[in-house]
């Protein structure tokens, strides 16, 4: 099947009324197609800026920013019988929640079932490219969406991000069917709904920072008040962090700790502007990080730390032979058939029987069918023994 050859007409819609027209008129369909765009590379809180929708024959993008939360679309987002098709669903869901408090039903993510189907290319411009010969110019793929007026080479753009993606959907159901793993995009979709930012202690954030485990305790004290600077400087300007002061400059500011505009100014990648405005800022963001007691200095919280196992290597790599070997007779990449983290979850159960895998939460069912009997008994002979020990919550360097 191929798209048809003829450009279909989009509605660009920013007014109440106009989207309550457009809504009210698709409100019987039992899919469409969904996008968002966000601006997460240009702005401090990142929020939808257009809301892209392809129903079978209509195809319209959504201005959010001057009309009133759109309740008929969200209706159709939360209603069991409507499915609703996206392409790497994760972001768009967490935006839909984050805005609007939506929590979409029926899902279908068509990066999901290519991955299922062991397409190594699972973008949207390669599957459809391979699938229809389409190519989708992503000339605006950084676009500041939170600009206005958009360019009509924006919307253009924007419009090619669902207009297609049903005519894909309906072919990747096609050969997961033909392929019997219907049932895993199914499991896998349905994990997808409920899908939402998790609660963040942003006074931890600095913790998060690659290079952070690098630094000792007084150096991360000095990390934590001058990534608390960027960040408050950041919301108030309403920019992108990295676009304030990249986190590797923060990281060398807590090895260096400047005393001056001049030495902070020789720091490879510290912004001129920022020197100049808010040198001040960053020395006194550096002090305070210097004075905090040695008592109070932070540290990492600890992972969960296991009895010493000295076969523990051995049946991960057990479990990784069985893993790679059914990867190359299904096809599928090895990560999509197990990621490491749940073949070590499997090796610290050492299940007997093929029903106790059930236990670990993110083992899915499909995983199970298809691994489950090997798992077994690759660690058949190997005895449960690794518990968690108790311990302090916090690594003591």
């Amino acid at each position: 099947m191929h798209p048809k050859s003829a450009a279909p007409t989009v509605r660009y819609l920013d007014s109440n009324d106009a989207v309550g027209t457009f809504l009210e008129g698709i409100r019987g369909t039992p899919i469409l197609a969904l996008d968002t765009e966000g601006a997460s590379f240009h702005r401090f809180i990142d929020r939808i800026y257009l809301l892209q929708l392809s129903t079978r024959d209509q195809h319209a993008i959504i201005d959010p920013l001057p009309i009133a939360v759109p309740a008929v679309l969200g209706a159709l987002l939360e209603d069991p019988k409507v499915e609703v098709v996206f392409h790497d669903a994760d972001y768009d869901l967490r935006l839909l929640h984050q805005d609007y408090g939506w929590h979409v039903r029926m899902i279908f993510d068509t990066r999901v079932a290519a991955q299922l189907l062991g397409i190594k290319a699972f973008g949207l411009a390669a599957l459809l490219e391979q699938h229809f010969g389409v190519k989708l110019d992503k000339k605006h793929q950084r676009a500041d969406w939170s600009m206005r007026p958009l360019t009509p080479g924006m919307l253009d753009y924007a419009a090619q991000d669902t207009m297609h993606l049903l005519q894909l959907r309906d072919e990747l159901k096609r050969q997961l069917e033909a392929k019997g793993r219907w049932s895993w995009a199914r499991e896998e979709f349905d994990r997808l709904e409920g899908t939402r930012w998790a609660p963040e202690d942003a006074g931890q954030a600095f913790l998060r920072l690659k290079g952070a485990r690098d630094l000792t305790r007084r150096e991360l004290a000095v990390l934590r008040e001058v990534t608390q600077w960027r960040d408050a400087t950041a919301h108030a300007l309403d920019r992108s962090t990295f676009r304030v002061v990249a986190n590797e400059v923060l990281l060398e500011i807590a090895r260096l700790q400047p005393k001056s505009a001049d030495a902070l100014g020789k720091i490879k990648g510290m912004p001129r502007g920022m020197v100049e405005r808010a040198a001040s800022e960053v020395m006194a963001a550096v002090e305070r990080g210097l004075a905090v007691p040695d008592a109070q200095l932070p540290r990492f919280p600890k992972s969960a730390r296991w009895e010493k196992d000295p076969e523990f290597d051995d049946k991960v790599g057990r479990l990784k032979a069985v893993r790679d070997a059914a990867a190359v007779r299904l096809e599928l990449d090895p990560g999509v058939l197990g990621s490491r983290e749940r073949l070590e979850a499997v090796a610290r159960l050492v299940p007997s029987s093929v029903e106790e895998l059930a236990s670990i939460p993110e083992l899915r069912r499909w995983q199970i069918a298809e691994l489950g009997e090997a798992f077994v008994k690759a660690l058949a002979g190997f005895k449960k023994k690794v518990k968690p020990v108790a311990d302090s919550p916090y690594l003591d360097s």
